[in-house]
């Protein structure tokens, strides 16, 4: 198995994003991401977390990681297969996929 980074991007930060929802939308919105990782099963190996820019944020770039999740899959084919109806895709964001390497002599 291959272990995957995911990044979720978006314009604003999740911060913004979370305080501008409707309770009811926060609601629905956290229920599909509880529905895509029953879905995606035991591929999810660390749902993740919301994060915030503190420090070192390219302040160009016209998006920011709004949270991660730690994935394995078979494949790449395999794993873009589960993000392919992702919520946060729906939401209107993008998924940067990062493989995670061996570091070598550990």
């Amino acid at each position: 198995m291959t272990n995957y980074l995911i990044l979720y991007r978006a314009e604003g930060t999740a911060a913004d994003q979370m305080t501008e929802m409707s309770p009811e939308d926060g609601a629905a919105s956290m229920q599909a991401w509880m529905d895509w990782q029953a879905k995606a099963g035991d591929a999810v190996v660390d749902f993740g977390s919301p994060t915030q820019p503190v420090a070192g944020a390219d302040e160009s770039s016209k998006t920011s990681v709004g949270g991660y999740s730690l994935m394995q899959a078979d494949s790449l084919d395999d794993l873009q297969a589960l993000l392919e109806d992702h919520p946060h895709k729906a939401q209107g964001g993008s998924i940067e996929v990062l493989e995670l390497l061996e570091i070598p002599g550990m």
